[in-house]
């Protein structure tokens, strides 16, 4: 018997088989949670096995995922994840906290965290005998689409809207997949992509509509528990337990890198390795902030908004896992919060002046929103808290020179360089 069990429906509860369906609930178009056979898992693997492991990537947890290995050693599609868990000593003090950490998946194959669903997707599309597989992106889940893809000999369709920034539409590009601007937003190429996965008879691979995106991203959270746990030095040696930090920060777009980190830690909690969920804060731009108005007002109805942010990786109308992404906060008793642009940009500049961190500006919002969390006093300087940054700040170039500002231009003698220092 397989480890995957089926899906229940986010919203109704129903459940359906392996085979069943592929993407949404049938009855009411709500999110799937992949539904795993936890006591067989726990008879397959421990913690303890997984110390032992070699393999520092995703597919270390191979167990705990609805997916055969993917093969393709040697490939980038086998280095994704087993990203850097950094301590960012002189942030937590200019913050006045005593324990805070910084893990940078902007270290992956494609530089962003979007790889991990990708890796994922890919690994699930060769199981079914899918021939192409199409997205709607801004950039960063198309180009970890496109990476992944090319690593397994898979053709791949990417949908983004023409604003998407050129260095994201270089890196869909130049890994051979067949990309279309679309002359809209995300939601319209989003809309686009299911209808031409339906016509044609692609495998969708689309966040918050394809169920195992929030598979590969819950990865993280198993990485955060078992890299945290030996980095507090809880144990020195292999532990049938981990550890979690009390709050993690993450920013939040179309919901579904939060509503994975959430399904990993439920993973985790329900095979008994470790003893709580820590806090989930959710980070969004003032300007794509349809989450955070419903976790204000306390209701579950998530309202499109006009979005409109610097932070183009986060920047959607309507998120398409908004309500797990929502729950991810309200039940772990976490909370949204929001940031501007100008704040977004400032945190740009200080993960890479004061912890060698460079993130394009969704991955920075994590931490401005910290610096939010604690200027309102929702977190305290003796908790221990996980930034997670998303992706790299190569993916967008005139962001980070907003940031950082120009270059001086001299002529080459010392005296105008000494002016120039001056």
């Amino acid at each position: 018997m397989s480890k995957f069990l089926g899906y229940c429906c986010s919203i109704c509860q129903a459940e359906y088989g392996p085979d069943e369906v592929t993407y949404t609930c049938p009855k009411d178009g709500g999110n799937l949670n992949v539904v795993l056979d936890y006591e067989r898992i726990r008879k397959q693997i421990s913690p303890e096995d997984l110390a032992e492991s070699h393999d520092n990537s995703i597919w270390r947890y191979l167990p705990l995922l609805p997916v055969d290995d993917p093969g393709h050693l040697g490939t980038p599609l086998r280095a994704v994840g087993w990203t850097p868990l950094f301590t960012p000593t002189r942030l937590a003090q200019h913050l006045g906290l005593h324990h805070l950490w910084l893990k940078d998946d902007g270290r992956n194959p494609t530089a962003s965290f979007k790889d991990r669903a990708s890796a994922v997707v890919i690994a699930r599309a060769q199981m079914i005998g899918a021939e192409v597989v199409v997205t709607a992106s801004t950039g960063n889940a198309g180009a970890a689409l496109a990476g992944m893809a090319a690593a397994a000999g898979m053709p791949v369709v990417i949908l983004a809207p023409k604003t998407a920034p050129q260095a994201k539409v270089a890196q869909l590009l130049i890994f051979g997949a067949r990309v279309v601007l679309v002359d809209g937003t995300y939601d319209d190429a989003f809309d686009l992509s299911i209808e031409a996965a339906e016509a044609f008879d692609w495998y969708c691979r689309n966040t918050g509509y394809n169920p195992f995106t929030a598979e590969g991203k819950k990865t993280a959270a198993f990485e955060i528990c078992e890299q945290y746990t030996y980095a507090v030095g809880a144990v020195r040696e292999p532990t049938l337990h981990w550890e979690t930090p009390d709050a993690v920060f993450v920013s939040v777009g179309d919901g579904n890198i939060i509503s994975g980190l959430h399904k990993g830690f439920k993973d985790l909690l329900s095979l008994g390795w470790i003893e709580r969920i820590p806090k989930l804060f959710g980070i969004q731009s003032e300007g794509s902030a349809a989450i955070y108005n419903a976790f204000i007002k306390g209701t579950e109805e998530i309202v499109p908004v006009k979005a409109d942010t610097i932070a183009d990786s986060i920047s959607v109308d309507l998120p398409r896992d908004g309500l797990r992404a929502l729950r991810a906060a309200s039940q772990t008793g976490g909370a949204y919060l929001t940031v501007r642009d100008e704040e977004i940009l400032a945190a740009v500049r200080d993960l890479a002046r004061d912890a060698a961190v460079f993130a394009e500006p969704a991955g920075a919002t994590a931490y401005a929103g910290l610096v939010e969390a604690v200027g309102q006093n929702l977190v305290q300087k003796n908790e221990h808290i996980l930034v997670l940054n998303t992706g790299n700040g190569l993916k967008d170039v005139p962001a980070a020179m907003k940031a950082a500002g120009e270059a001086s231009v001299i002529k080459p003698n010392l005296e105008a360089l000494q002016q120039a220092l001056t």
